[in-house]
């Protein structure tokens, strides 16, 4: 690994950059490095801690391969999914996590254990997980770059992905990395909605993977909120199983509930607040097994002096988007590599939709998603890059790079107002979760008029120049999502449309979409048919 360091530039040359150093990033990471590549991974935090899954426990798609519980698992939620999901990729991802877990076990990771003494493979907490994961790269020889967000992606001459560009965010240092390939691994995009541990999940890695070409799949599936206490940021939607909705008055909301009864919920805080408490079938078995298993879940219930088992509390619905959806960058083959030659997707950055469809929920598929496309796009990448050989690094390349980073335009647009008019599109319930013709195009004019000030804006200077770039990256991700909600004419998954109210068998298939000054939305089928026949 080649690398020079002056007073104001770091220059780093590499097989493998990995951006993103959550489990999907690390995992990536790991595999690329064990597969005899070169890796840099570059994190917007520190790796370990930042991220979704650093903040809390993991549940894990952890199953067994006996064909009766793995049929159990996959048919389990390809109805809630829309049936969009493909057995062929369910089963890979079964069995990958089931060896990556047990590998984590032979390596020594602390599983816990019942009360019998059986080791708990199901279940991972997140801050043991990324301690252990970041030790187990940095052992494999991969070299870390914490704070340091990247900025844009480098193509060669025949629009390969060839590595990226940066800054770190406490010197200020710019950075460049010249890789034979990246992989994208930057997590979704909860559009700073203060749901636990998503802050730094801002969208960054699809506005990079468009600029070089990317396609997306599944940005339709994008409107997953989470129930939270109206106080805090913790979003563990699963504990309100055992709970009971109630109005300010006490009386109980009939059909709200943590599943099927979300709508319920998010109908009723439109007009008046919600109130919760977990006295459902609840035991002391059950208040401890809580507790232990998250417990960051009882701490500003802990700060505040309510006992949420006993006193009722108010509750909100916080955005997770594309973090807790479904939709992510278009994963081309198995390796894992998108619709861009170098460049490969992990983790939520990626569609889920192969093994989940239209919807999903916290931890378990997801997690699960993570580890296996990180270990494939890992060892993906090594692959191509050593199949390139010295090719690979001594390319002539360029940045990518555009809106909110380099501008030739006189005005100048605010990182905090355009992310404020993200938010007011995208937020509220009755613009997002439920869903109409008229809702999605009035907001898709406000964020369209809203790119284009952005588009002809000058460049900002460093000390803006990151939180420009998630602005442009929530404004992007919004208009996919609302271009992709626009053209899905029916309720299915997570997607719901209230002209729409019915699932239509017809379209049973993913959105494919794309493009950042005119979005393009089709149906996967006519792509094919269409690339089909160009060729």
């Amino acid at each position: 690994m080649n690398i020079r360091q002056d007073a104001s530039h770091l220059d780093l040359v590499t097989d493998v950059l990995i951006i993103g150093g959550g489990p999907a990033g690390t995992w990536a990471a790991w595999s690329a490095a064990t597969s005899g590549a070169k890796v840099v991974l570059v994190d917007k935090g520190y790796c370990g801690t930042s991220g979704a899954a650093a903040a809390s426990g993991n549940g894990v798609w952890y199953v067994p391969p006996d064909p009766e519980q793995r049929e159990a698992a996959m048919a389990s939620r390809e109805a809630m999914g829309g049936f969009l999901a493909d057995r062929h990729w369910m089963t890979r991802v079964l069995d990958r996590t089931y060896d990556n877990i047990n590998s984590l076990a032979d390596e020594g990771y602390p599983f816990s254990v019942d009360a019998d003494g059986n080791v708990i493979r199901r279940s991972l907490q997140g801050p043991d997980y990324m301690r252990f994961m970041r030790r187990r790269i940095k052992q494999a020889g991969v070299k870390i770059l914490d704070h340091s967000p990247a900025l844009e992606l480098l193509v060669d001459i025949e629009g390969s992905v060839a590595g990226a560009k940066g800054i770190n965010r406490q010197s200020g240092e710019r950075w460049t990395v010249r890789a034979g390939a990246v992989v994208i691994a930057t997590g979704g995009c909860a559009f700073l909605s203060k749901a636990l541990g998503c802050n730094v999940l801002t969208g960054d890695g699809l506005l990079m993977a468009a600029e070089a070409g990317a396609d997306f799949s599944g940005m339709e599936f994008s409107n997953a909120y989470a129930i939270s206490p109206a106080f805090s940021s913790v979003t563990k939607t699963r504990y309100y199983d055992w709970a009971s909705f109630t109005y300010e008055d006490g009386t109980v909301i009939e059909g709200a509930g943590s599943k099927r009864g979300r709508s319920v919920i998010a109908k009723t805080l439109l007009n008046q607040p919600v109130y919760a408490r977990l006295d459902q079938n609840m035991d002391g078995q059950t208040k401890a097994w809580m507790r232990a298993s998250q417990p960051n879940f009882f701490v500003p219930f802990d700060r505040a002096g309510i006992d949420p088992f006993t006193q009722r509390f108010p509750v909100t619905l916080r955005l997770e988007g594309t973090v807790r959806g479904t939709g992510g960058i278009k994963i081309a083959d198995y390796t894992c590599v998108t619709s861009v030659n170098g460049l490969y997707a992990a983790g939520d950055a990626a569609t889920r939709e192969l093994i989940c469809g239209g919807f999903t929920g916290g931890g378990s598929h997801n997690a699960a998603w993570a580890m296996s496309s990180g270990y494939w796009s890992g060892q993906s990448a090594a692959n191509y890059v050593l199949s390139l050989g010295k090719h690979a690094t001594q390319r002539s390349v360029q940045g990518v790079g555009e809106a909110g980073l380099h501008g030739e335009g006189n005005s100048k647009f605010s990182p905090d107002e355009a992310i404020a008019a993200t938010q007011a599109e995208v937020f509220p319930y009755d613009r997002n979760l439920f869903r109409t013709a008229t809702g999605l195009s009035a907001s898709l004019d406000r964020l369209n008029h809203l790119w284009q000030e952005i588009r002809h804006s000058h460049t900002p200077d460093d000390s803006q120049i990151v939180r420009s770039r998630e602005a442009v990256a929530m404004v992007a991700t919004a208009r996919w999502m609302y271009n992709s909600g626009l053209q899905r004419q029916e309720t299915r998954g997570m997607h719901k449309r209230e002209d729409f109210p019915e699932q239509d068998p017809h379209q049973q298939y993913r959105l494919l979409s794309g493009g950042l000054d005119k979005i393009w939305v089709k149906p996967e089928s006519v792509v094919a048919k269409r690339e089909l026949v160009t060729v």
